[in-house]
């Protein structure tokens, strides 16, 4: 079968790098042909050339919504924002019917490859499906109540307009379900690691780095992910943190990654009392994330109960249990089927942050516990490789496939 993924992210962008491209990777082992086609955070014409990477066809055509990748990401302003989705909305159009294919799948209901994976399965009379993989209309930033709107129309019209629609957690599953789309054309596929990526972790790469980062004898807490303050609740983090050094003061928090509010979240720490005690990384490249990982005793996920968490398969808590590093999240949404009913990590009361602090405080203390979680978190991550996952994926697709 040949397969167009119509994405607006590069693939340095968490969704692209954990969920579609590992998934276009493992449907091109099996013997389909995909082209990925997106977008690009820094996009230049000598981008435009189409490349393979691991059988997969990449195509950048145009630029993202936004500018730069980690603490360089800047959203833009509403009139070149509004120029840059025309042009690359019909970038995409042109390449997704340029390409010989035999369906198109849409990676998010966002308007830009919305629009032109719509257009282009009505041109060429080819099925259109769907993958939605988060709450767009509420975890986004928006400079305004327009762009929003426009946001929020795609993500609660199109997926009627597909012929099948893969999901990444069972809230989604039942908001779609709830806009009118019958539940056999529904497809639930949780996020999940690519497991070659992981395999043969080195433990002395994270003596190295705790070396580095000056992390002998301390208690580590590690936070890798987007340092955004309106997708992430790191400012739950940081509070709960502040309640663990009061009473455990070996611990230290490491937050991996890069996003434009860092400079707000490092005045945060300075204001809180904690500089000497949170380190910011900055944003770090895929291929050193497993490494990274081992630089924490625990890892952490700070969730409220709101629609966007329930709507959310972190990334993070896979990669985690990957790593063997237990995790603490929030009780929320998927997160308990996910860690084995608490059997492969620390579920905690949502938007809690003295909570948050004792569940973290309980494993740093106890040597016996981590370990039993971390034995448990790498036989749990076993269900959610891509190799497994990919034939759950493939099912959207019916006899075609």
């Amino acid at each position: 079968m040949r397969i167009a993924f119509l994405s607006t992210s590069s693939l340095l962008y968490p969704s692209a790098l954990g969920r579609w491209f590992p998934l276009a990777r493992e449907m091109t082992r099996l013997g389909h042909t995909v082209h990925f086609v997106t977008l690009h955070h820094d996009f230049t014409p000598s981008l435009r050339r189409p490349r393979r990477r691991d059988g997969v066809y990449v195509h950048y055509v145009g630029p993202m919504h936004v500018r730069g990748w980690g603490d360089e990401r800047r959203p833009l302003a509403p009139l070149p924002l509004l120029g840059v989705a025309l042009r690359s909305t019909l970038a995409l159009l042109r390449r997704a019917l340029a390409l010989e294919v035999d369906a198109y799948h849409v990676c998010k209901p966002q308007p830009m490859n919305g629009l032109a994976g719509w257009l282009a399965a009505r041109w060429r009379r080819r099925p259109l499906y769907l993958d939605c993989d988060d709450y767009e209309a509420g975890a986004n930033r928006f400079t305004g109540g327009g762009q929003q709107a426009v946001v929020r129309c795609f993500e609660d019209r199109l997926p009627r307009c597909a012929a099948g629609v893969t999901v990444n957690t069972h809230a989604l599953e039942r908001r779609v379900q709830g806009q009118g789309v019958p539940a056999d054309r529904i497809f639930y596929v949780p996020n999940g690691v690519e497991q070659d990526r992981f395999a043969g972790l080195d433990p002395a790469q994270g003596r190295r780095l705790r070396l580095h980062y000056g992390l002998e004898g301390k208690a580590t807490v590690l936070y890798l992910g987007t340092l955004n303050l309106s997708s992430h609740p790191l400012g739950l983090l940081l509070q709960a943190f502040a309640y663990l050094s009061q009473s455990l003061p070996q611990a230290h928090l490491v937050m991996v990654g890069g996003g434009e509010d860092r400079a707000r979240l490092e005045g945060r720490v300075r204001d809180m009392g904690l500089p000497g005690r949170v380190t910011f990384t900055g944003a770090i490249a895929p291929q050193e994330v497993p490494a990274y990982f081992l630089l924490g005793d625990v890892s952490v996920d700070p969730v409220y109960d709101d629609a966007v968490a329930r709507a959310r398969s972190p990334l993070k808590i896979f990669e985690s249990m990957a790593c063997g590093v237990p995790v603490v999240a929030g009780d929320v949404g998927d997160r308990r089927e996910i860690l084995a009913e608490g059997r492969a990590g620390r579920l905690v009361p949502p938007g809690d942050a003295r909570l948050l602090a004792q569940g973290l405080q309980e494993l740093l203390l106890q040597d016996d516990l981590r370990a039993q979680l971390s034995a448990a978190s790498l036989e749990q991550v076993q269900r959610y490789y891509w190799q497994r996952l990919v034939h759950r994926f493939l099912a959207v697709y019916g006899e075609a496939a």
